[in-house]
């Protein structure tokens, strides 16, 4: 799941909304130039999901009472399942429906969102100004490597399926009088700064989004699979790489995604000094719970804690 919060595909969110929302409209405009106007993708906010592209421009570019001319008017947010998890979503829903369960997520990542901002009267998507867009292709860049080495052409479009959903929310809440920023990354350490923009914690939004989809799919996404895995490989310490080590032998245990996804988080959140104080959470010793991790997948009672089942094995090898 790829889950990103930038200034704008055009490059500039301190003006109009217009560029930004005329580029997101460019399966629209292909469609009609093949004369596929029923095929019209609509704009929607998890109240309508028939805004057109003006009424977009308009509520946005007048949702600015009290920014100056170098703030942040609006931000964009991409969210794009994988391969993966996209095959996943057809095999429940085919083509048609994955669209609207995609939606679906959307607006239950806009709530994530808002809360995360921990600002009194933003509590879900309907405190805030946003329009959503679900788009069907993704093309090659100039800066993609396939054009750099020649085996693609830019402005070629992507193979396999390419689903996601583009979101523009406004700087200010839907009442034109409350100022939250992504671009706050404070954690809530500044108040001062914090009471004025709001807090905002992109790794926990992020995570948000893998935890929100893999519940509401029932997705079982394996340990490398996850943005904690991959945020500890790249930015973590040697303790917490460590950590994550020792949860990689359970990589082959289905039942265990959830459970071992769950000590993920917590090894990125840096809860666990080290693996024994990871351990120790689960009541086991350090042999106890690799022994756990380790279980044939078939020897697994259902909806049973592989610890808990470990410890029983040894309880009866005593008796």
């Amino acid at each position: 799941m790829y889950i990103n919060i930038t200034a704008s595909e055009t490059g500039n969110n301190k003006g109009s909304s217009r560029a930004l929302v005329n580029y997101l409209e460019k399966e629209n405009d292909l469609k009609n130039g093949k004369n596929s106007v029923s095929d019209y993708e609509n704009w929607f906010n998890g109240v309508r999901n028939d805004t057109k592209r003006q009424e977009v421009r308009v509520k946005i570019d007048n949702n600015i009472a009290k920014l100056s001319c170098d703030d942040s008017k609006f931000f964009l947010i991409n969210i794009s399942p994988s391969q993966k998890e996209l095959a996943h979503l057809y095999d429940l829903y085919g083509k048609k429906g994955t669209k609207e369960k995609l939606k679906e997520f959307a607006v239950k990542m806009m709530d994530e969102y808002a809360r995360n901002f921990k600002r009194p009267g933003i509590n879900s998507h309907k405190d805030l100004l946003w329009y959503g867009k679900h788009e069907n292709f993704r093309y090659y860049k100039h800066t993609d490597k396939e054009v750099k080495d020649g085996t693609r052409k830019t402005g070629e479009r992507k193979d396999g399926r390419q689903d996601h959903i583009q979101i523009i929310v406004s700087r200010k809440d839907i009442t034109n009088r409350i100022k939250l920023s992504p671009q706050n990354t404070s954690k809530g350490k500044n108040k001062e700064h914090s009471a004025k923009l709001g807090q905002f914690n992109r790794v926990a939004f992020k995570q948000s989004g893998e935890t929100i989809f893999d519940r509401l799919f029932g997705f079982d996404r394996g340990l490398k699979e996850t943005f904690a895995h991959a945020n500890v490989q790249k930015n973590g310490s040697t303790a917490q790489r460590e950590q994550m080590d020792i949860l990689e032998l359970s990589t082959n245990q289905h039942h265990n995604f959830e459970h071992v996804n769950e000590l993920a988080r917590d090894v990125a959140d840096g809860l666990f000094s080290t693996v024994a104080d990871m351990v120790k959470v689960t009541g086991q010793s350090i042999s106890g719970f690799i022994e756990a991790m380790l279980e044939p997948v078939q020897s697994i009672e259902p909806d049973v804690n592989p610890v808990e089942l470990a410890e029983r094995k040894r309880r009866k090898q005593q008796m």
